[in-house]
């Protein structure tokens, strides 16, 4: 029997032929009801999955950057129903960590085709996300990037964010591991990780797998653009933990409390200000369709 295929879009994103290409493939892929929900902005997505999943959706594709997965993931965890990623984004993250190609035709025949995984989902202040979230610098920068100069620059929109925030201050901030005290002290950034590779393609967490059950942490100390290039270039050529700026470990859950308030965000969409972050590594909450074995 043909499965109930969903197509949950951000509308204003572009990859392949587009959206009425999709269509198509889809229906050549012999699908049986097709629901179809389209968005001009990812944080109305939710409402639009919870209604795929509520008509009877057994396999949800999703078409837009790693804000629309980040949403979707939020809507569709614990729910078994498997997600296959569109990646119409700028950075993809989610996607390109996984092996899912920027080709509509193969993210399509993976949807169908490919093997299903569940994978984890981090679950920081309520709210789930699949390849990151952090506060402080890193959040910052993310912060600075609007819509517009996303499109037109991609990756060195978040590059030149990065310069004018690397003279930014450092917080007090007390960061616990599983219930036991790990950080204290004056810190620039707190990141969290589900994947290896974060925003600009920076390889932040060299061990981290997103079928664990773990999350990694790291807190940097770097301050101004001296320290900041030296933590950028040991994540470039080596392992991002080499650094005198850097401490990374890896824990199921994770509080944090900061003296003044820092701005998070989750998966490159920022979430305004906060003082405390709770999160937790919440294992295989997500059924993924991935490339068959052998083909990433």
């Amino acid at each position: 029997m043909s499965p109930t295929v969903a197509v949950v879009a951000h509308r204003k994103k572009v990859l392949g032929a587009g959206l009425d290409a999709l269509r198509v493939l889809i229906a050549e892929q012999g699908a049986g009801d097709l629901l179809w929900y389209e968005v001009a902005k990812s944080k109305k997505t939710r409402k639009k999955v919870r209604e795929a999943l509520d008509q009877g959706a057994e396999l949800v594709f999703v078409w837009g950057g790693d804000g629309m997965v980040q949403r979707c993931a939020d809507a569709m965890a614990g729910s078994g129903v498997p997600m296959a990623i569109l990646p119409a984004g700028t950075a993809n993250l989610f996607a390109t960590n996984l092996g899912v190609p920027a080709d509509l035709e193969e993210a399509v025949r993976i949807g169908f085709r490919g093997r299903r995984e569940r994978l984890d989902l981090g679950l920081l202040n309520g709210e789930h996300f699949a390849v990151m979230a952090g506060a402080g610098f890193e959040a910052e920068m993310i912060a600075d990037v609007d819509g517009q100069a996303k499109k037109r620059l991609g990756r060195l929109g978040y590059v030149r964010a990065a310069v004018r925030h690397v003279g930014g201050p450092r917080v007090p901030m007390k960061v616990k591991i599983d219930g036991t005290s790990w950080f204290e002290g004056r810190a620039s950034c707190l990141l969290l990780g589900n994947v290896g590779t974060i925003t600009g393609g920076i390889e932040a967490f060299d061990d981290a797998r997103p079928d664990d059950g773990w999350l990694e942490v790291g807190v940097s100390t770097a301050k101004g653009p001296v320290q900041w290039a030296r933590v950028l270039g040991r994540m470039a050529s080596g392992r991002s933990d080499g650094s005198p700026f850097v401490r990374v470990t890896r824990a199921r859950k994770v509080s944090a409390r900061f003296a003044s308030p820092l701005t998070y965000e989750l998966d490159g969409g920022d979430r305004g200000a906060t003082t405390r972050l709770k999160a937790k590594a919440v294992p295989g909450a997500l059924t993924v369709c991935l490339p068959p074995a052998g083909e990433t």
